[in-house]
């Protein structure tokens, strides 16, 4: 029996959305509502097309969609707590200020961090999911990238003046 197209790309939507909402439950959730409209709505999807961008485009949706209406998207769970001595390695540290860094980024900067950073799409898949053009998915990178930057190391780059 065939598995279906959707399976394989199951593991990279639940990493996605447990970056993003940093609640396993939730990411869960998220991840079987996309699913479950991805099946729905299978008869739209343009054979040939790139599956993988299309369920990160509906995920993407739905998590924007229930901002304005849901707190639940935006649960920002406390970071789990670190061991301490011998057990704790720089990695350890890196990744927990990483993550409480990631949660400080507006939704748009951790959404396009996420995508390109995270799971790898390319600026133009990254463009269709988000529904914007490349030049601003690159900008919005850039843009992260350096709050990013600033949040890790508390420092910043050269300024840049304002001409008018």
């Amino acid at each position: 029996m065939a598995q279906h197209p959707f399976t394989e790309h199951i593991p990279s939507l639940r990493r996605y959305a447990i970056a993003l909402l940093r609640d396993r439950a939730l990411a869960d959730d998220l991840v079987q509502d996309t699913l479950e409209r991805g099946l729905h709505k299978f008869s739209l999807f343009q054979r040939g097309s790139d599956v993988r961008a299309w369920l990160f485009t509906i995920m993407h949706n739905l998590f924007v969609n229930q901002l304005p209406n849901a707190r639940r998207w935006l649960h920002n769970a406390p970071p789990e707590d670190i061991p301490s001595g011998d057990e704790l390695a720089e990695e350890m540290v890196t990744a927990r200020d990483f993550m409480q860094a990631l949660q400080l980024l507006s939704v748009e900067q951790r959404t396009i961090i996420l995508l390109i950073g995270l799971e790898q799409l390319s600026y133009e898949q990254a463009a269709t999911v988000l529904n914007l053009p490349v030049g601003t998915v690159m900008s919005r990178l850039a843009r992260a990238r350096e709050r990013l930057r600033v949040l890790m190391h508390g420092e910043t780059g050269p300024q840049l003046r304002r001409v008018k």
